[in-house]
């Protein structure tokens, strides 16, 4: 077998290097994280390590690809429009102001732009997570309008997390209150127990409502929430060192539930 070729792409947010024939088809693939490369057919092995070898780093395992898993399997048999795993963090929103961006000048800054950047700042950090065994799902539709912000999933557990735009503003958690500058305080955390609730529901297991603040200037809680998380957006990172409480079949499970738009329609 000649004129092999090298493609990258990327799946669920993973870097793969394809090895194509010239007509286009696959003849392998190298995941880099896991360290493997998977071939379709062992007789190609040989021309396969020959034509990656300039992309391999340290050791690697060759062999046919693994057996999908229950999940892995429930995954793949997903109708594109029903996954939510490609979601970008604030999905809901860019196809908002997509649909309706808007006069193109207002008096004061568009809320829903704002709200916007709290959710891409959020969802960048959690997404960062990915590579200590964690999976983060971005908008997720509830019955009646409402959704949640990110759902992750891992090892620690799964949270509900909601962002919030407090850039250079002053945030003070007073019970189910929360007070942004000198706005008239709202009772955010509620909703935010609710949602959670919902998505216990779902997924029929614990998820933890998690307030995350984008850029606040400072922070006063007079009481930490019981049950509840409240972080800074470069503190959501702590979340990766969480463990113990689900086992990685148990988070893949999970992840399957929740990508699936059916999961959250009864709720």
């Amino acid at each position: 077998m000649s004129g092999l070729r090298v493609v990258p792409a990327f799946r669920h947010h993973r870097e793969r290097l394809y090895v194509c024939r010239p007509d286009g088809g696959n003849v392998a693939w190298y995941d880099r994280e896991a360290g493997r490369v998977n071939l379709l057919g062992e007789d190609s092995r040989d021309e396969v390590l020959a034509v990656l070898k300039p992309f391999l780093t340290g050791p690697v395992t060759v062999g046919p690809p693994p057996v999908p898993t229950p999940a892995e399997l429930a995954r793949l048999t997903l109708h594109p429009d029903d996954d939510l795993a490609p979601n970008r963090p604030g999905e809901a929103l860019l196809v908002a102001i997509d649909r309706d961006p808007g006069p193109g000048r207002r008096l004061r800054p568009d809320p829903r732009r704002r709200a916007l950047a709290a959710e891409e700042t959020v969802g960048k950090v959690l997404d960062g997570l990915e590579g200590a065994g964690w999976h983060t799902l971005h908008s997720v539709p509830l019955p009646g309008g409402a959704r949640i912000h990110h759902l992750l999933i891992g090892p620690g557990g799964v949270f509900a997390v909601h962002a919030l735009y407090a850039r250079k503003t002053r945030v003070l958690v007073a019970g189910p209150m929360v007070t942004l500058g000198r706005r008239e305080a709202e009772p955010l955390l509620r909703g935010l127990r609710a949602d959670a609730d919902r998505a216990s529901y779902a997924l029929t297991a614990e998820v933890r409502p998690v307030l995350a603040l984008a850029g606040p200037a400072r922070l006063t809680v007079t009481a930490e929430p019981r049950g509840m998380r409240i972080l800074q957006d470069p503190e959501l990172g702590t979340l990766a060192g969480l463990g113990g409480v689900l086992k990685p079949a148990d988070v893949e499970a999970l992840h399957a539930m929740a990508r699936d738009r059916n999961t959250w329609g009864r709720v």
